[in-house]
């Protein structure tokens, strides 16, 4: 963040606040800002402007310590991934001393952390959701999206229950599920509920081709970090997964087996493939499966939108 904005112009002076005394000369060694410090009060005192970029589970007991010392009239923002339960706490909390608060969620990260993995890049071309709520002065609210427009340039209004809906579904379901996976994979029940030392060997890629989802921070995760937040924010999304998957997998597993054993049995026809071939007439790639998307129409639909995310 403080490479972004220092490398936009965007303030005289940025501030840091980090934890370890190591991180203060790793800051100035990077030039990630101006000043670092692990005291918070000097980080703060006649900010004009305050990114809060910590787990969610340390914001409102640093905002707490943070209120005696903010000038009336700055603005708080944030980068946490839920937004309700955050604006519930922080908004009443600083509007009490003059400062408004304009959560903000932008939608970019790499699994590493510390200052010495920062880049001032990381925010480009990145999506930013910006949750104002209905007590939310209007222009806090356009200055916050405008830092937004400078440095990630694609900001895009939402209410915080909308936000924390549609991040559920593309961020934290993915991440519960890679993780789970990754769980039963590496938990196999072999030969009696043995652990098969092989199996690592065979799940676990080199580190430089592991996705982020599974090999994202710990402490971001944990019961102090950001964990809580992000199930108690998805419950909903995650019910609503487990049931519709359940069904889906159920009616695919049940057809695949039919397939298979009609397959396996002579003299029984094989049915007839209902997809289109692989490459159709234009040269596309098709999928063979239309999938949980339901209608042949929906199946479509779902098809083109994951040929262009491939």
């Amino acid at each position: 963040m403080g490479l972004a904005i220092k490398k936009h112009g965007l303030a005289d002076t940025v501030a840091g606040y980090v934890r370890r005394p190591a991180s203060v000369a790793e800051c100035e060694r990077i030039r990630a800002v101006d000043r670092a410090t692990t005291d918070l009060v000097p980080a703060v005192d006649g900010a004009d402007f305050v990114v809060l970029c910590t787990p969610l589970a340390q914001m409102k007991g640093l905002t707490e310590r943070m209120l005696p010392h903010l000038k009336r009239g700055a603005i708080v923002t944030d980068v946490g991934s839920v937004k309700e339960g955050l604006v519930g706490e922080l908004e009443p909390m600083l509007s009490a001393v003059g400062v408004p608060f304009v959560g903000s969620h932008p939608m970019a990260g790499a699994e590493t952390m510390g200052v010495s993995h920062a880049r001032a890049d990381l925010f480009q071309d990145a999506v930013c959701a910006v949750t104002p709520s209905r007590t939310t002065p209007p222009g806090a609210f356009r200055k916050v999206e405008e830092f937004w427009r400078l440095v990630a340039p694609k900001p895009v209004r939402l209410t915080p229950a909308l936000h924390d809906e549609l991040v559920s579904r593309s961020s934290h379901l993915p991440h519960v599920v890679a993780a789970e996976l990754a769980n039963y994979v590496l938990s196999p029940s072999i030969a009696g509920n043995k652990r098969c030392s092989a199996q690592t060997d065979f799940a676990i890629p080199p580190a430089s081709r592991r996705g982020r989802r599974r090999c994202g921070a710990i402490s971001l995760w944990p019961t102090g970090g950001t964990w809580p937040e992000c199930l108690a924010s998805s419950s909903r999304t995650f019910r609503s997964f487990a049931t519709r998957s359940t069904r889906w997998t159920k009616r695919r597993l049940r057809s695949f087996s039919k397939k298979a054993s009609n397959a396996a049995t002579p003299g029984v026809a094989k049915p007839a493939p209902r997809s289109r071939s692989a490459v159709d007439g234009t040269g596309r790639w098709r999928l063979f499966c239309p999938g949980p998307f339901g209608s042949s129409r929906q199946a479509r639909l779902g098809q083109d939108r994951l040929e262009q995310a491939w």
